[in-house]
């Protein structure tokens, strides 16, 4: 076989979104994962995009706002390229606003959101109204932002790696180094391995748990509200998610935790009452250090780098780190943020 210009070690979001955008360029990309494709953290069934709160403002979050902005466009060149449907719909989500202080801290966020989101997305203070679809609220209010979005993890793990095939890259069952550059997209396995060699901790796993529901809202923004995000699929489903349990025995198994996400659920948006629990999901995600997503170079290894952590914003930032990977492999080009390097990091 021929050796490629590169191998993207990991089939989750950022490995495939990595090598979709390589590939697209004129790259030969193989992609290896002993496991499969989607087999890891980014297999899971939430799939909420939301960004972070529009405030104290700083490169992460701008980042993050562009690469989600840029999302509607990426999924679709993705599904048109693989023929397969990701279940991207940016249909913003809804927040309670329990007390005063809720919402005059809101209030300033609306306000903070009109500079910082550009006028291309809205973050506001709406009535509750009398909507069977709405979370509970003690105020009757509600933030609303619309740059909120959702997709279908596992579909979309699948379509990017349709689109590679299709595109003439490959994806296979493998832990074997194939050749040429390498990209490093391992999860919370990966950090593991890197602070090894580095001698230095790097980042940690830290295992969710999650629930899914036969519940068909497909058309409905997505709720947050105690920490809880609840995401409606296109697929007639509602996903409820997650936990983050930094000590755990068990990396796929789901306990008393996982079940207690349908009670506080329930107590979330009472519309919910009936739903049948479909399936029950655990995993490990990858959070570097800086709790950013680390890119970049591995520090003593030419000719190899790290794409990894990115904890429960992945799928949010891979389509602009799938470019500024791509630009730094195949054309030299650094475009990495400062508190995202690796050396950020250690």
């Amino acid at each position: 076989m021929a050796i490629p210009d590169i191998t993207v070690m990991g089939a989750g979001i950022f490995g495939l979104s990595i090598a979709f955008a390589c590939v697209r360029r004129g790259a030969a990309v193989v992609v290896r994962d002993r496991r499969g494709v989607g087999a890891g953290a980014s297999g899971g069934i939430l799939g909420a995009m939301a960004p972070h709160v529009p405030e104290a403002w700083n490169a992460k979050k701008a980042f993050q706002l562009e690469s989600l902005l840029m999302s509607e466009t990426f999924w679709r060149d993705i599904d048109e390229a693989s023929g397969m449907d990701s279940g991207y719909a940016r249909l913003g989500r809804l927040q309670p606003i329990p007390d005063a202080a809720a919402l005059d801290l809101a209030r300033r966020r609306e306000k903070s959101a009109a500079d910082c989101w550009q006028g291309k997305a809205e973050w506001r203070v709406v009535s509750a109204g009398d909507a069977g679809w709405i979370p509970a609220s003690n105020t009757g209010l509600l933030i609303r932002d619309t740059l909120s979005a959702r997709i279908h993890p596992r579909r979309a793990c699948r379509s990017l790696a349709e689109a590679i095939l299709r595109a003439g890259g490959k994806v296979e069952t493998s832990a074997d180094q194939a050749g040429g550059r390498v990209v490093w997209a391992t999860g919370y396995e990966g950090l593991a391995t890197l602070a090894d060699r580095l001698r230095k901790p790097v980042g940690i796993g830290v295992k969710g748990q999650a629930i899914l529901l036969r519940h068909d809202v497909r058309e409905e923004p997505q709720l947050f509200a105690d920490g809880i995000h609840i995401v409606p699929h296109d697929d007639g489903t509602v996903a409820v998610g997650s936990t983050s349990e930094r000590n755990f025995t068990h990396v796929d198994a789901t306990d008393a935790q996982c079940s207690n996400l349908f009670k506080r659920a329930l107590g979330i948006c009472p519309a919910l009452h009936g739903a049948v629990i479909a399936e029950r999901w655990a995993g490990v995600r990858p959070r570097a250090r800086s709790r950013a997503p680390m890119l970049g170079v591995w520090p003593g290894r030419p000719g190899h780098f790290i794409a990894n952590g990115g904890f429960k914003i992945g799928f949010g930032m891979a389509p602009k780190i799938s470019e500024i990977i791509a630009d730094l492999i195949l054309d030299g080009t650094d475009r990495i943020p400062e508190e995202f390097r690796v050396e950020a990091n250690m």
